[in-house]
């Protein structure tokens, strides 16, 4: 195997566990993982907080002029394989996975502005390759050169009992149903906006995980980079 670094990127669904392949892979070659959707949810807070956005209604003009006062971080701790995400200096890493923002993070993601500043970010970080990011447009749009693309998918139904399963493990107190609306709306948001919408890239390899286990899509994903890496 050469010793050369690559640019891994990892799209797919919500809730459909790319961050967990991204992860393990990170960890298998030596690399950084970069969880792209976390730097949307990030503003999202941002958002929230200042009161930007709420039930999904974003007040767009103003959000936009505050960008420059957003400003995010990603910190990788490779010995424990983790990400934490700051916020103007405030580790967030567990406020950003709550309900609230996922609620919101899709009409904020939508906005072009938003997605131009994130993007530059996640480019910066990817100059030195090494890095494995997840997220909706990293093969399209962030990294279309990457060298490895992955696709990953499940239906709507699986998605939303994978999260909630995790959710109620963490103590919190969730509704089934509540989750799956909010997944089908982020699934038709995601798809359909203007800026960046969610779609396959061209030379992806596509893994539908619905009745895959954890072990079983590691050992796919991670035999398709050996592959790669070999050339």
């Amino acid at each position: 195997m050469t010793n050369h670094k690559i640019i891994i990127a990892i799209d797919g669904h919500s809730s459909c566990g790319k961050s967990t392949i991204a992860k393990a892979v990170a960890a298998r070659f030596g690399y950084i993982f970069m969880d792209s959707g976390a730097m949307y949810r990030a503003v999202t807070l941002y958002a929230l907080r200042h009161k930007l956005v709420a039930d999904g209604e974003v007040k767009r003009e103003e959000l936009i002029n505050a960008l420059p006062q957003i400003k995010i971080e990603i910190r990788y701790y490779p010995e424990i394989q983790k990400s934490d995400t700051f916020l103007n200096g405030e580790n967030v890493e567990q406020e950003i996975r709550q309900l609230p923002v996922s609620q919101n993070v899709s009409p904020v993601a939508t906005i072009a502005e938003v997605r131009q500043a994130m993007v530059k970010l996640q480019r910066k970080l990817g100059e030195n390759k090494g890095i494995v990011m997840d997220g909706r447009d990293i093969g399209t749009v962030v990294f279309p050169e990457a060298e490895l693309k992955f696709f990953v998918t499940a239906s709507a139904e699986i998605r939303a009992k994978r999260r909630f399963d995790e959710l109620t493990a963490k103590g919190e107190t969730v509704s089934f149903a509540e989750i799956l609306q909010n997944i089908q709306e982020r699934d038709r948001i995601d798809s359909t906006r203007v800026a960046s919408p969610l779609r396959k890239a061209d030379d992806a390899l596509v893994l539908d995980n619905s009745n895959l286990t954890q072990e079983e899509q590691l050992e796919w994903v991670i035999g398709k980079v050996e592959e790669r890496l070999k050339f």
